[in-house]
């Protein structure tokens, strides 16, 4: 069934979403992104599986493809003896975090003003 309001050769694709980069999209590196974005100066890995709710091996995995990506970095080496990997969000990181950002801000306007636009229409009774 065709929406009435729709008119043929408008909106199309308009829910496509296609600024939703799925690199960052998905919720654990969404989450990961938003704490390093959160602390410029980085977090440790501990840190970071504490913040984010991960294990160790989906921590690594979601790292693994934001830095395969160009999106964050990840320095090890030792601290007092013991290993330790400290990781930071690029520059290329940050401007993707807040490209995707402000494409969500533009979803949750459209259908913000398309909610507050049906609701006050008066119903004809």
């Amino acid at each position: 069934m065709v929406d009435d309001e729709m008119t043929e050769g408008t909106d199309n694709a308009r829910f496509a979403f296609d600024g939703l980069d799925r690199t960052i999209h998905e919720k654990a590196r969404l989450g990961l992104l938003t704490s390093l974005v959160s602390h410029p100066k980085g977090l440790s890995f501990v840190d970071l599986k504490r913040l984010c709710d991960l294990t160790d091996g989906n921590l690594s995995r979601h790292m693994k493809v934001l830095q395969d990506a160009g999106l964050v970095a990840m320095e090890k080496g030792y601290e007092n003896n013991r290993p330790h990997t400290h990781c930071t969000i690029t520059q290329e990181g940050q401007r993707q975090f807040f490209d995707y950002v402000a494409v969500l801000e533009k979803i949750v306007k459209e259908a913000t003003e398309q909610t507050d636009a049906s609701l006050s229409i008066d119903p004809i009774t």
